[in-house]
């Protein structure tokens, strides 16, 4: 597995009282990006930019959010490609081969991204928004959410954010219960990704199923990120910055609590109610 983050020698510039300006050379840590190709039965079906790290997860994520699979059975073998390797002649831990069970269905051309997708990308190359719409299959349980929960969350994330701390240039998503109970967290170079990171988790430890929970992201609330939690059933999303038209929109028809700009002492609530 490659690095999560390194460091590269910068020069920092910063502007004087009287308008001089000096500098300073010093190493800087950064968020490393690395692509990881994802195979189902030994068919290419996505490369996406990533943090290296919680790889399986990852795919899991990746293949449920895509409605490929409903739960962690469904895979039967998920390994790193042994012919992946560097100019060093070392495995790159950049491709990774999943088996689904045999009782799965494979799925069509027309439902893959068959793309190279960056680190900020969601649903770039899906084929349509209306087939993404159509894979949801968990019922989403209503949450009323009170204000000082909702604050108190994003905070609790960054709490779990270590690469954060170190490089100032990663995302995180955090699972929590309805009453604010730590769940997990992951940090990745692309939000979609980290959420993808926690959802395969929760798939791996058979928690997926349960209801009420809430997911919070250190980004913005695209729509991807809501067919995301709507997918796995989240009750509520919470971002920290902006939501899109169509996150709102599939939140309210999803019956999901999605609140966005949640900073400090505010937060706009744009779907679902809060508790009295």
């Amino acid at each position: 597995m490659g690095r999560l983050n390194i460091s590269v020698p910068i020069t920092k510039v910063v502007r004087n009282a009287d308008g001089t300006f000096s500098t300073r050379k010093r190493g800087d840590a950064v968020v490393a990006e690395e692509p990881l190709e994802i195979r189902l039965s030994g068919a290419t079906i996505t490369t996406t930019m990533r943090t290296p790290g919680h790889d399986i997860e990852l795919a899991h994520g990746f293949l449920h959010s895509e409605g490929l699979i409903r739960a962690a059975e469904d895979v039967s073998t998920a390994r790193y490609c042994a012919g992946a390797t560097g100019p060093d002649g070392q495995n790159t831990y950049n491709v990774l081969d999943v088996q689904t069970a045999s009782y799965v269905r494979a799925p069509g051309l027309e439902n893959l991204r068959l793309t190279t997708t960056n680190s900020a990308c969601g649903v770039c190359g899906s084929s349509s928004i209306s087939s993404i719409m159509d894979k949801s299959y968990r019922q989403i349980q209503p949450v009323r959410l009170a204000p000082d929960l909702i604050l108190s969350l994003p905070e609790k994330l960054r709490e779990h954010q270590v690469q954060f701390r170190k490089t100032g240039g990663i995302h995180a998503a955090g699972v929590f219960e309805s009453d604010g109970t730590f769940v997990v967290a992951r940090e990745d170079i692309g939000r979609h990704n980290a959420a993808d990171k926690v959802i395969g988790h929760l798939m791996l430890e058979d928690s997926l199923e349960k209801p009420g929970r809430i997911l919070v992201m250190s980004s913005r609330a695209s729509f991807e990120l809501v067919q995301k939690a709507m997918m796995a059933g989240f009750s509520a999303l919470i971002a920290v910055s902006a939501p899109s038209s169509l996150a709102i929109e599939l939140a309210a028809e999803a019956g999901m609590t999605l609140v966005a700009f949640a900073r400090e002492d505010r937060f706009n609530l744009y779907a679902g109610e809060l508790a009295e």
